[in-house]
């Protein structure tokens, strides 16, 4: 169907953020799509933070966001905005990195205080990234994601269904754009 992005901008390797990340990302390869992830943390800091364009990390990560059709962006809140660590990616990406992409911003957080740092933080920075549709997010408590010792990932039943709904409406939409693709090729 239609090839995603699934980006997680967490600092931590073992953070809920990423974990929920790779979790959708088995949904949504289950649903047809080819999904390749890419942690921001993985990306070396000097090219990073020294906004190094040219670095062959650096470019190969813009080369992954040209190729994809959508984009997941999950991010952990802080101070009621997205990670530091996301808006340095986020800001050595061509301006209109996201002409023409689908995308689907999630967020982790502890304190429903912050929930709409997706509609008033990220999703601004998306859409001026000329993102052709960015479907409704999706806010996570870190208190409803929970690991068991095999590795597997437990979402509490509220925020379950609402992921559902969010990552349904993402595939619905990606669907389409894959259509309308393959019927213009």
């Amino acid at each position: 169907m239609a090839t995603v992005l699934s980006v997680s901008g967490s600092p931590s390797a073992t953070s809920r953020t990423a974990r929920l990340l790779r979790h959708l990302d088995g949904r949504l390869a289950a649903q047809g799509h080819e999904v390749i992830p890419l942690d921001v943390r993985t990306l070396p800091a000097e090219p990073l933070l020294g906004a190094d364009f040219q670095h062959p990390a650096i470019a190969r990560a813009a080369a992954l966001f040209a190729g994809a059709d959508g984009v997941v962006i999950g991010t952990p809140v802080y101070k009621a905005a997205y990670s530091g660590l996301l808006k340095s990616l986020l800001d050595l990406l061509p301006q209109y990195a996201l002409t023409g992409k689908t995308v689907l911003p999630l967020a982790t957080g502890g304190s429903t205080a912050h929930v709409l740092a997706i509609d008033y933080a990220l999703r601004p920075v998306l859409s001026s990234m000329g993102a052709a549709h960015i479907v409704q997010g999706w806010f996570t408590l870190d208190k409803d994601i929970t690991t068991s010792d095999d590795g597997t990932l437990t979402v509490a039943q509220g925020s379950s269904e609402g992921l559902d709904q969010v990552v349904g409406q993402f595939s619905a939409a990606l669907g389409g754009r894959a259509s309308v693709l393959a019927a213009a090729g």
